[in-house]
């Protein structure tokens, strides 16, 4: 059995341990609101062109010749996927990479590409030897569309290119504060069947029509990528903002693990002490019986 010195001593190191996970908890939780308001507001926008592109590309016109919305054979797919730049976040990067990971088992090297954003995925690709096409590290908490301008513009750009024939995004989605689910969600070529649809995630309706000048195909040339991007962007919100719930449910778990240990512990060490106590007593009494 451990003497009392020792037990107080891991009970005074686990409380500080506490005390640290308890204050990332409320840190990670300040990051969430920040992030769940900023993916409220990117909603708007990202709606706003969502319905400029469908009115484009609506069922009642001729179908355009844009290649972002051609559908071509599948030679090569290219994954994009969004990890965090360290741990401390639960099962948040090992999840999505896991997916990815049977999404591209079996297949040869030649038959995907992988853009990674994060660190975690990065060094976790590079490890097993997959080449990594593109990389970003050190994302701010809540990015802006500068920050992450570079890997999204050239995510678009390699499929332009045709260095791959089709895009999926990887990442984890924010469901609430304890729940997120992983999603592989293919951009590229743009498909209003496929990509999501975030006015009915939130509820609002289709109320606008659009006129536009000069023709519907200059427009598509330009409005299509910004749009590709916007979807791109929002999941890169999405996944910022589930990294920061996990990272709040793993502070708190190891809270609670701490305070589990300190309650053991001091269980154990009253019980020495008390044991240490009826030894000195016995002593005590055996002495004084001699006598």
């Amino acid at each position: 059995m451990a003497s009392l010195s020792e037990i107080k001593s891991k009970i005074a190191s686990t409380a500080k341990t506490s005390q640290i996970t308890g204050a990332m908890q409320m840190v990670s939780a300040a990051k969430l609101q920040k992030s769940e308001a900023l993916a409220r507001s990117y909603q708007l926008y990202a709606d706003k062109v969502r319905q400029m592109t469908l009115d484009l590309v609506s069922h009642d016109r001729e179908p355009s010749k844009n290649p972002m919305l051609i559908s071509r054979a599948v030679k090569k797919t290219g994954y994009l996927v969004i990890t965090s730049d360290r741990g401390l976040v639960g099962g948040y990067n090992s999840n999505i990479l896991k997916s990815v990971m049977s999404a591209i088992r079996g297949k040869n090297a030649s038959e995907y590409a992988v853009i990674a954003l994060g660190a975690m995925g990065a060094d976790f690709f590079k490890s097993r030897g997959i080449e990594v096409v593109y990389e970003q590290r050190g994302l701010e908490d809540q990015p802006s569309f500068e920050e992450v301008r570079d890997i999204v513009n050239q995510a678009v750009k390699l499929y332009q290119a045709e260095e791959f024939d089709e895009l999926y995004v990887c990442y984890n989605h924010h469901v609430n504060s304890l729940t997120s689910e992983q999603r592989m969600t293919k951009m590229l070529p743009v498909s209003f069947d496929e990509t999501p649809r975030i006015a009915d995630e939130v509820g609002m309706p289709d109320l606008t029509t659009f006129e536009f000048e000069p023709d519907r195909e200059t427009i598509l040339a330009q409005l299509l990528p910004q749009y590709a991007q916007s979807l791109i962007f929002g999941s890169i919100i999405d996944a910022k903002t589930a990294e920061h719930a996990a990272g709040m449910s793993a502070m708190r778990a190891a809270t609670d693990n701490a305070k589990d240990v300190i309650n053991t512990l001091t269980i154990q060490f009253n019980r020495a002490r008390q044991a240490a106590i009826t030894q000195e007593i016995t002593e005590i009494v055996a002495g004084a019986a001699a006598l």
